[in-house]
């Protein structure tokens, strides 16, 4: 839902100067088929070995109908283009994430 909102959103995001770049610790043929599946204009990296996910410190526990795992956090990053972190949103709301991003531009 979260891709798919950003897609939608896409052109907005061009409008106002952003580049959208998701990142997740699957291999680079299931971000394919998923760029594939979901016709996603921007580019997902396979991040396998975790580094930028650690990077920015988004791999930890999680809870998921009662059970504990590790896995990624849904955190975005607004970096301008200087490489500054601007903005980080911790609680993404999938449905509507386009405009928790483009409110605060």
């Amino acid at each position: 839902m979260e891709a798919c909102n950003l897609r939608d959103n896409y052109h907005s995001f061009l409008a106002k100067g952003y580049e959208v770049l998701g990142v997740s610790a699957d291999s680079g043929k299931r971000q394919q088929s998923f760029i594939e599946k979901y016709k996603l204009p921007f580019p997902l990296l396979a991040d396998e070995d975790k580094k930028v996910i650690n990077a920015f410190g988004v791999w930890g526990p999680k809870k998921f109908m009662g059970r504990e795992f590790d896995g990624i956090h849904r955190v975005t990053f607004v970096i301008d283009e200087k490489g500054i972190i601007e903005n980080v949103i911790t609680k993404v709301k999938t449905k509507e994430h386009a405009t928790q991003i483009l409110e605060k531009a």
